[in-house]
């Protein structure tokens, strides 16, 4: 297109000095070169312009006629055509025409230049729109180009050996050596580095991976030496998946697209009508050359109705914010969840891994009297080191966050649903719940009452028992995600209503829903429940969003007016949602709305630009003023105008770039 462009731009400058220089005091050109001479000139610098710079319009409109879908290049096609073959004729046999096409000098008026520039300024609109679509595109490039070629493989024999990427397969293992990237998604399985994400998050502090640490392809190893274990390559990587989601929500339709194209199905079919009437009435009781300014008005009238910004006005709005969403973090699959997540009233969270981190921790340790905090903790944690409890798995964390040391245990027993028991250094100690002091008869003395404060506030407790005695207890629970108060606070000020739906107990639920003020709680609830939970909301005419991030909200999330899955999530989940957070943050959701709000303003104004230049033009085109103030269009500005609500429209869109969102 870029090409045709220049190419035409070139031939049509001359095509427009001569026009210019026919109104000049004296007419200079015409005394150099004869009517009819110059007629033919016009001819062979037009023609090119025409059928090979337009050639893609003519192909395009001859294609809406055939499918019976008439569009922007139908009236491009009619009006270029139209006046072209005109002009063509009236060089090379002036003579079929009769007297009411001839002007005062008895010649037959032609109108080469301004095919050839309604031809350039199309040429220059597409030029301009391509332009933006690759503009979109840039930054999802950017990060496909981040991604290295090659990858350090550590063979069998421990050899290592620089391979091309694409040679990576699932188990190998990786040296990412200081400074570089890593290639692929993997484990980290040796070594500690501190890894730049903000490729991914958009965090700029970097996260120090360890051995058990996943890492994300792209992303930038900082000053230490990692092996990984390759988990996804190729497509698979998160890098890739967000590139295929992101070119994929670009090429969607909005449900609002579906408004332009039923208004152009009935405006180009009503334009043509309105330039045959603008043609008849000219023909019949216009100004003389009669035939002439028939002609010319109604070219103009097709070529300044012409709806190009029109076909704009939706995907030029979609692709930004398509890629604006991809740079903040938030993935759209397509351009439907972008305008249902501005109408939504209803969000539906997941409890685990959504609103919390998914990740228990010890919140509290309280020691009875004659014991310390920290010797609880160490027993406790000595205990749990033989079990694979989630519970064990934080209580471990916790000592290693406070660099204690853990003797070993003898005479290891684990009770099912009860609890752990040993001898340590020479006592015997056990780690519980009640019904384990209730098998060891042990009585939790009245200084340890605030258990029962902390079971309603969400947490698990469990017991230290020292030789027959309770010695202390650990609170283990799984933390509120730090964005979550601030993100329902904000989506409650947007008007939209929150819901907690969970497969956890009421007790843990209602404490969750009361620290984040959500008033509506389900709890107990397996996968298909929750999406019954849904279709009882939508039943009452509520537009829900659910939020989740395991397999078992798959279901939800598919059944929800817009699915929005914890990019820390299951596969599973965010294959089944709509809209992706990459960092798992649930200010993201606030980001995405107030996107998917500054989106559908922005379309709207863009339908207005494209329509408010054809409402206003189309009448003056067709004459309609001349009888009060002389005024007619001429078909090259009509061009122009066009042209200009297609920039108009670009620009606009393009402004969603630098939203403050």
């Amino acid at each position: 297109m870029r090409r045709r462009l220049f190419g035409s731009a070139a031939l049509t400058a001359p095509l427009l000095l001569m026009m210019l220089a026919s109104v000049l005091p004296g007419q200079p050109v015409h005394r150099l070169i004869p009517p009819a001479l110059a007629g033919w000139i016009e001819l062979v610098l037009a023609a090119p312009v025409v059928l090979w710079g337009g050639w893609p319009f003519f192909v395009r409109g001859w294609q809406s006629i055939v499918n019976r879908s008439p569009n922007m290049f139908t009236l491009i096609g009619l009006g270029v055509g139209v006046a072209f073959v005109y002009s063509l004729v009236a060089v090379i046999a002036p003579d079929v025409f009769p007297p009411s096409f001839r002007d005062l000098t008895d010649r037959v008026g032609t109108y080469f230049e301004a095919a050839a520039v309604i031809v350039t300024l199309v040429l220059l609109g597409q030029v301009l729109e391509l332009r933006a679509r690759s503009q979109t595109g840039a930054a999802i490039r950017a990060l496909l180009g981040l991604a290295p070629k090659t990858a350090r493989r550590i063979g069998l024999d421990g050899r290592e050996e620089d391979v091309p990427l694409e040679h990576i397969r699932v188990g190998d293992r990786l040296r990412v050596r200081p400074g570089e990237k890593v290639p692929v998604d993997g484990l980290v399985v040796e070594g500690r580095s501190p890894v730049d994400e903000a490729l991914v998050t958009g965090e700029a502090i970097p996260v120090e991976k360890e051995p058990g640490s996943r890492v994300v392809g792209g992303t930038v190893n900082g000053t230490g030496s990692l092996i990984i274990h390759a988990e996804k390559v190729g497509s698979e990587t998160l890098l890739a998946r967000i590139v295929q989601m992101v070119a994929q929500a670009q090429r969607s339709r909005a449900p609002i697209q579906r408004l332009a194209d039923r208004v152009s199905a009935w405006f180009v079919p009503t334009v043509v009508l309105v330039a045959i009437a603008t043609f008849v009435v000219w023909a019949l009781t216009g100004l003389e050359p009669r035939m002439a300014y028939a002609i010319v008005n109604a070219v103009a009238v097709l070529i300044i109705a012409c709806p190009c910004a029109l076909g704009l006005a939706t995907p030029m709005s979609i692709m930004v914010a398509v890629g604006k969403g991809a740079t903040m973090g938030v993935l759209f699959r397509n351009a439907e969840a972008i305008q249902t997540l501005r109408g939504a009233n209803t969000l539906a969270f997941d409890k685990t891994g959504t609103l919390t981190e998914g990740k228990p921790r010890v919140v509290g340790v309280v020691a009875a009297p004659g014991h310390r905090e920290e010797d609880v903790l160490r027993i406790a944690a000595s205990l749990e080191r033989g079990s694979e409890h989630p519970l064990a798995a934080a209580i471990l964390a916790a000592a290693m966050e406070r660099e204690l040391s853990l003797p070993a245990v003898q005479e290891f027993r684990s009770s099912t649903g009860k609890g752990v028991s040993g001898v340590l250094e020479g006592k015997s100690v056990a780690l519980g719940n009640a019904a384990l002091l209730e098998d060891l008869r042990v009585s939790p003395v009245p200084a340890l009452a605030e258990a029962d404060s902390m079971r309603r506030d969400g947490q698990t407790v469990v017991y230290l028992v020292l030789d027959g005695a309770v010695a202390g207890l650990l609170s283990v629970a799984d933390p509120i995600k730090a964005s979550a108060p601030a993100a329902i606070e904000q989506l409650r000020a947007q008007g939209i209503r929150p819901v907690l739906l969970t497969g956890d107990n009421q007790t843990t639920a209602d404490a969750v829903g009361r620290k984040l003020g959500i008033e509506e709680v389900f709890a107990g609830l397996l996968p298909d429940q929750k999406v019954e939970v849904i279709k009882q909301l939508q039943a009452k005419g509520r537009i829900v969003a659910m939020a989740g991030d395991g397999i078992n909200d798959a279901p939800a999330l598919a059944q929800a007016s817009v699915g929005i899955a914890m990019g820390t999530g299951t596969d599973v989940a965010m294959e089944s949602a709509d809209v992706t957070l990459v960092k798992g943050d649930l200010l993201g959701i606030v980001r995405a709305r107030r996107l998917s709000q500054a989106t559908m303003a922005n379309i709207r104004q863009n339908l207005f630009f494209a329509f408010i230049y054809n409402a206003l033009g189309v009448p003056i085109a067709a004459g309609v003023l001349y009888p009060f103030s002389g005024l007619l269009l001429n078909p090259m500005i009509a061009a122009a105008a066009m042209s200009f609500s297609s920039v108009s429209v670009i620009g606009n869109a393009l402004r969603l770039r630098t939203a403050r969102i």
